[in-house]
């Protein structure tokens, strides 16, 4: 099923980006139905309204592109700061959306300072991966951002979007929120934080 969602998405994003640029009516209709077509196969696989699917998906205007995720990676005394999502009751590396007009780490940072109530300075960037490679399904094709962070203050707070704050070591992780970070991935980053020379990865 994860196949047919990528795909699914794919033709979405071409249909979207035709539409955008088309000035013929009959190849706007043409894309159009492409439109519908996916969002119905959407909409099977994930059990959401097709129509909700599609309003989702015309929000995004122009050129379609994948959206940015960024997560920071802090640690203290061989530990990694974990914040408890009020979405899933699941944990995860602070994080979100990158929001217009912040760089890339001012985004992680403020992620991190909104979410935990910790204030760090993002000091590496670990990885730019792509969200479908190593997590379930989205509806959106997702690039995410790690970094790695310094902290330098702040003390744990929750927000509207967790519920709880805590360090984890890692062979003690907590449940994890798989679409937003894996065991894995945070494996990874306890590696980078021992060995700040290993090269970013990508892909």
């Amino acid at each position: 099923m994860g196949k047919h969602i990528e795909w699914a998405r794919r033709i979405a994003a071409l249909a979207r980006t035709g539409m955008r640029y088309t000035s013929n009516h009959y190849d706007a209709e043409r894309y159009q139905q492409l439109l519908n077509i996916a969002c119905d196969m959407l909409a099977t696989a994930s059990g959401e309204e097709a129509a909700t699917i599609k309003r989702l998906l015309e929000k995004d205007k122009g050129y379609v592109t994948p959206k940015v995720d960024v997560r920071g990676a802090v640690f203290r005394d061989g530990k990694v700061l974990l914040a408890r999502e009020a979405a899933d009751g699941l944990w995860a590396l602070p994080g979100g959306w990158a929001d217009v007009g912040d760089a890339p780490s001012e985004a992680v940072e403020r992620e991190i300072r909104e979410e935990s109530g910790y204030e760090a300075r993002a000091i590496k960037l670990l990885a730019v991966e792509d969200r479908k490679r190593r997590h379930p399904p989205s509806l959106h094709e997702v690039y995410k951002l790690a970094f790695l962070c310094e902290l330098i203050g702040g003390a744990a707070r929750t927000s509207k979007e967790t519920s709880a704050i805590g360090w984890f070591a890692e062979d003690n992780l907590p449940p994890l929120s798989k679409g937003r970070v894996t065991s894995e991935q945070i494996r990874r980053w306890f590696a980078h934080h021992r060995r700040p020379e290993l090269p970013t990865e990508f892909d």
